[in-house]
């Protein structure tokens, strides 16, 4: 990686400036001790920062700030992260699309949002372009180079100021970035600790050479590749819940691999039988299920040397030193069963045929269990012998498949699978393994309009739970959800105390809003000598300085206590009380994350009544929205220019006869 210091505010910076670790920045202490709520934590940070623009002349333009981060010292090179500073006036839109699709829409829009940004070499090199054109600098969130939105960002993460966040994207290796994807999860979960965020939202979108990765770590773990920093299911797609969610990955994880082997083998497709073969050659545990070969597959790639290889020969019986039996008997033997099964003429037979079938040549009983044990899904020469349960009869059944059209060309018949150089040929490297991952999840999960799909479908849902793991891409991790509900004597004398706000509605005198004008508890420090009305203006204070619907907040009484305004608040308040301020706000503008009358037009007929972030078409007649999916419109056809939802033309056509 290029360093980027030459990229963004070279003649800015002053000479020997600090440079922060990258492995290190975000944990305790480093670059500073983070010890209140998340707003008063990013303050600390932001003291560390080099200043690229300033908002205190004009409250509605962004500030930003950057670090100067090292990834290695030798040879030195570093990359910037950016913190920019967006106040609510300077947003086109006010509320959070990101807050909505996850299920957040009835948390109060606040007054600021901190967007943190690690720009990869391009998306630097632009932002040096459009602050050299205008000086406006990365913080230019209008401006005709567009940092914030840019889509090419290592890392891009938001946070409102009350401590919930969006991750929005992260491009590692794959995408062309020069830093992992991990190394980037690690650095973001650090600042989400370090900073106290409460919850943080992810769409995991996350690809690997074109396949899904939440559907191949789903398979092989039961979880997302992002469940390593602890996030989990949140929001589904398509009403997808969380239980629906969980039976999918079971159902997937837990298909026989001898069915696949049945079905797969009336396609005629040969690679697969093979893939199975080879990997549990390598295994020193049977592989039973579909679950089981992903998960084997993948923790293989992750030990798996780049420029070596591993032999997917498995000596097996054939050269284990403590065999009872010679090399020369046990190949006889092998022989013997294979001639066998060609005479069955490639049709499937059970074990005691097979082992019937080869006493009539070897006498040994022993010798022939010991060997049909072993050879079960493992070439021979040019053939598969493939071993399998029959689901009907739960009888072992045995068929042998000529692979040597998929063998390599000089691959020669024969019995004497000791011989190094046809272990040679099964060497597994890892570009292999990736071609073989990448097969399976193409012919067994992805392509589900193949005839693979459509046999497994009669049995196994295989395209209905792969469409409802592909559903299931919200995810969230609650770093400190809310605040601990206690009070706490700090030092100095200093009090601490949890409080939130309930807010009087302004429709009608006398009542009040609903359970989703109550915003999460908030943390207030006083005096311990404080009376009830200072505690009052710091909690309306506090509350005004987050939200943009509360700028106006005055609190007007603490609900469930009955106190004066000069009563003292450490006499009154015991250990683990939550309080509940009653207040009014002047502010008539939309207040809510959701937007005005959002989701009032929302009705698809998977059930959905929020906007999800999927794609929707709205009906020509009711304006009711609906997913495209579920009406019927491919993701990849535009819509419509005329479109009626299934109701409305219903009634077209029953109208005729409702005319007198």
């Amino acid at each position: 990686m290029m360093s980027h210091l030459d990229l963004i505010g070279n003649k800015k910076r002053k000479k020997g400036e600090r440079i922060f670790r990258f492995k290190s920045f975000g944990e305790p202490g480093y670059p500073v001790d983070f010890v209140g709520p998340f707003r008063e934590n990013v303050k600390a940070l932001l003291e560390f920062g080099h200043l690229e623009s300033s908002s205190s002349s004009c409250r509605e333009m962004p500030s930003s700030w950057s670090f100067l981060l090292e990834l290695h010292r030798h040879p030195p090179v570093q990359i910037l992260l950016f913190v920019i500073e967006e106040p609510v006036e300077a947003s086109l839109n006010p509320q959070c699309k990101h807050c909505q699709y996850v299920g957040w829409g009835h948390h109060m829009i606040c007054n600021k949002k901190y967007h943190f940004v690690l720009p990869s070499k391009d998306t630097a090199g632009a932002a040096y372009l459009n602050c050299k054109g205008n000086g406006a600098g990365p913080a230019n969130i209008g401006g005709k180079s567009n940092f914030v939105e840019s889509q090419g960002h290592l890392m891009h993460g938001v946070f409102h100021s009350n401590g919930f966040g969006h991750l929005l994207r992260v491009n590692g290796v794959e995408m062309g970035s020069d830093l992992a994807g991990h190394h980037i999860m690690d650095f973001w979960d650090r600042l989400c600790t370090g900073l106290r965020a409460r919850n943080v939202s992810l769409n995991d979108i996350s690809q690997k050479r074109g396949m899904e990765l939440r559907l191949l770590h789903g398979v092989a773990y039961g979880e997302s590749w992002f469940s390593r920093w602890g996030y989990r299911f949140g929001r589904g797609t398509f009403c997808v819940t969380q239980p629906m969610h969980q039976k999918a990955i079971e159902a997937v994880q837990g298909i026989p691999l001898c069915l696949l082997i049945h079905h797969l083998g009336a396609n005629s497709n040969h690679d697969i039988p093979i893939i199975f073969s080879r990997y549990q050659a390598l295994s020193d545990h049977s592989l039973i299920n579909l679950g089981d070969l992903f998960n084997f597959m993948l923790e293989l790639k992750a030990r798996l040397p780049k420029e070596n290889g591993l032999e997917t020969y498995n000596p097996g019986i054939l050269v284990e030193t403590t065999c009872r039996w010679s090399p020369k008997r046990v190949e006889m033997a092998t022989r013997v069963i294979i001639e066998a099964l060609k005479r069955a003429e490639f049709r499937w037979v059970s074990r005691q045929e097979v082992r019937d079938a080869a006493r009539a040549y070897i006498g040994d009983t022993g010798l022939l269990d010991f060997v049909l044990k072993s050879l079960g899904n493992h070439i021979v020469g040019n053939y598969l012998v493939r071993r399998s349960l029959n689901p009907v009869t739960k009888v072992l059944e045995y068929c042998l498949e000529d692979v040597s059209h998929v063998l390599p060309s000089n691959h020669q018949e024969g019995f004497v699978v000791t011989n190094p150089k046809v272990k040679a040929r099964y060497k597994i490297t890892r570009a292999q393994l990736m071609k073989d991952i990448l097969n399976l999840y193409k012919c067994i999960l992805k392509d589900h309009q193949k005839p693979v799909g459509n046999i497994l479908s009669s049995s196994i849902p295989v395209p209905v739970a792969a469409r409802i793991i592909l559903d299931s891409k919200y995810l969230i991790k609650e770093y400190c959800g809310e605040l601990p509900l206690k009070v706490e004597l700090g030092f100095q004398g200093k009090l601490n105390l949890y409080s939130t706000v309930l807010l009087r509605s302004n429709d009608e005198e006398g009542t009040t809003a609903s359970d989703k004008a109550m915003p999460p508890y908030e943390c207030v420090t006083l005096k311990n000598n404080a009376t009830i009305d200072e505690l009052k203006r710091e909690v309306q204070a506090n509350f005004r300085e987050i939200y943009w619907g509360l700028r106006s907040l005055v609190v007007e009484s603490v609900l469930n206590l009955n106190a004066r305004g000069t009563d003292l608040v450490f006499g009154l308040v015991e250990v683990g009380r939550k309080l509940v301020f009653e207040g009014s706000s002047e502010e008539h503008r939309q207040i809510y994350e959701c937007g005005p009358n959002s989701n009032n037009n929302i009705d698809c007929a998977c059930g959905a009544k929020e906007d999800d972030g999927e794609r929707m078409v709205s009906c020509d007649i009711c304006e009711v929205l609906q997913h495209t999916r579920c009406v019927g419109i491919p993701n990849n056809e535009e819509i419509p220019h005329i479109f009626l939802c299934n109701r409305c033309e219903q009634e077209i056509v029953l109208l005729p006869n409702s005319l007198p």
